[in-house]
């Protein structure tokens, strides 16, 4: 390997076992550690169809904007408390019976979350972090700047939140989403409350401890579902429920949109290079398909233009020959 020099010298020949140590050694850590802890996704059963539960209340104040159905169970004297709020999706008490199994099943997904006994150390705000895939043990320092979480539509990302109090904050956090990855699959596991104040955040949080386990969530924005043991309160944030955002589109459906809106004005210099290059990656018999409807519907508008201008040239020799009658 470059950079890694093993002398050898009379009379301190270094074994060759040790030899090999070292060389094994300095290949492991030229390849990311995090690779290896792989992360599998917790089953949230029927906490799924929440974007918002809540088990003592919810309260949504000042100008919140919730898409998704909310919950609470088991409740309290104000289980549900809405003034102000939007919310496109069901809401207490038509929402008590679901409530009450998917806070059993969130908190059955918390434990297990719980159960992961090797992460990444990752201390500190993660201001201008990019992380792929894999299970991380953060910190309680507040969390700030931007996040990236990097991987594939099906990456999982697992962050153990530990430290003296086991919080979850930040202010001005925003987490950003690349090559493929999932708001849906990432999943922040508190042992403590959760504070997040103009924030940006990405992912399903699980607060799940007995006592502490609140989420507040002050402006800012949430993509993926607040489920608390305890309370949620938003103050003029907006939830994006998970089953509000949509899958991501496939390279095929990709293709197939970009082909059909660039087709009518730019079909020469764009469908077909489209396809060239970036349908190579699936079956592109669908976007030859494309390609063969663009091509018949750009021939129909080169006749249509052609015949309309036929047309129009008629028109304009007939009155150019009974001017000349006259």
């Amino acid at each position: 390997m470059k950079g890694l020099t093993v002398r050898t010298h009379t009379g301190s020949m270094l074994p060759a076992r040790l030899v090999a140590m070292v060389v094994f050694a300095a290949l492991l850590s030229a390849v990311p550690f995090h690779a290896a802890l792989a992360a599998t996704a917790p089953d949230l059963g029927s906490a799924e169809s929440f974007a918002v539960l809540g088990g003592t209340n919810v309260t949504c104040t000042n100008g919140s904007v919730v898409t998704g159905d909310v919950g609470v169970f088991p409740g309290s004297a104000v289980p549900f408390t809405s003034t102000g709020c939007t919310i496109a999706g069901e809401t207490p008490p038509a929402t008590n019976v679901a409530a009450e199994q998917a806070r059993t099943d969130f908190l059955s997904a918390y434990t297990e979350i719980q159960q992961y006994t090797t992460c990444i150390p990752m201390p500190g705000n993660l201001a201008g972090l990019n992380l792929a895939p894999g299970v991380y043990c953060v910190d309680d320092v507040a969390k700030a700047g931007t996040l990236t979480l990097t991987g594939p539509s099906d990456g999982v990302w697992i962050f153990l939140v530990g430290g003296p109090t086991g919080a979850l904050t930040g202010t001005n956090f925003l987490v950003a989403m690349a090559d493929g990855g999932q708001a849906c699959n990432v999943f922040w596991a508190p042992s403590g409350a959760v504070t997040m104040t103009d924030s940006a955040l990405k992912g399903n949080i699980l607060a799940g401890d007995a006592t502490i386990g609140s989420i507040t969530l002050t402006r800012g924005t949430l993509a993926g579902r607040a489920l608390a043991n305890v309370a949620v309160t938003m103050t003029g944030a907006s939830v994006v429920g998970c089953g509000s955002l949509g899958p991501p589109p496939s390279d095929e459906d990709q293709c197939k949109q970009y082909c059909k809106q660039y087709c009518k004005d730019y079909w020469k210099h764009h469908c077909k290079d489209y396809d060239k290059h970036h349908c190579k990656h699936h079956d592109n018999d669908n976007c030859r398909d494309d390609d063969r409807d663009c091509d018949r519907g750009h021939d129909k508008d080169d006749d249509k233009d052609h015949h309309d201008k036929g047309d129009k040239d008629k028109e304009k020799d007939h009155g150019k020959d009974n001017r000349n009658r006259r």
